[in-house]
């Protein structure tokens, strides 16, 4: 069994910021495991979900919250309410995360934040880009057209105008900044009538 002290751990896998425990045995085979039991009480690491460990100065460090998304539920890539609030289209400040991945449902919460993941086919994992850090790390981030899509696709309550214009998206943005173009190529790959009625729904309540 091997002895690896925190100060070494905290050494080699700070640049990580966050961290799996099979990183950690790909490095140090013999590691205790009871270690991380021991210094998450110590607050000298913060659990993020089964198997993942991050570092408690993090919780300060602007994004990470977003990056951790992407980190602890692989693939997967930010979406739908949380990526209409950051792009300004709707008005609520989200401070849950909402992604979409081709694993099964998930949610998991911790220091960071509460973390949620909704399935979809591997086919529709699309429409994502990777969105830049202050610290220059990268988070897989939906383009505005494929959140707003995600959210139609996953939440197919919403489907009368009514309901649309409750969700209250920022007209200027739609006008000005949504890419209707794409929006529409994006719907068509997704192979749903319903989907493609909903946002024509949406379309007409918002006058586009």
């Amino acid at each position: 069994m091997s002895n690896t002290s925190y100060i070494t751990l905290r050494n080699k896998f700070i640049e990580y910021g966050c961290f799996s425990i099979y990183q950690v045995l790909m490095w140090d085979v013999g590691f205790d495991s009871n270690n991380y039991t021991r210094w998450c009480k110590q607050g000298l690491l913060v659990r993020l979900r089964r198997g993942w460990f991050a570092f408690p100065e993090m919780l300060k460090a602007p994004d990470f919250a977003r990056y951790v998304a992407s980190r602890i539920y692989k693939p997967s890539y930010i979406s739908m309410q949380t990526a209409l609030s950051f792009y300004g289209m709707i008005p609520e400040v989200v401070t849950d995360f909402t992604s979409v991945s081709t694993l099964k449902t998930a949610e998991f919460t911790n220091e960071f934040g509460a973390y949620s993941y909704r399935t979809v086919k591997p086919e529709l994992f699309f429409g994502f880009e990777l969105r830049k850090m202050q610290d220059g790390r990268t988070i897989p981030f939906a383009t505005p057209e494929k959140a707003l899509l995600d959210f139609l696709y996953l939440y197919p309550e919403y489907n009368a105008a009514a309901m649309m214009l409750d969700l209250r998206l920022d007209e200027d943005f739609l006008i000005n900044e949504l890419d209707l173009t794409r929006l529409r190529e994006y719907s068509s790959q997704f192979g749903s009538k319903a989907l493609e009625a909903r946002l024509n729904t949406l379309i007409k309540a918002y006058g586009l």
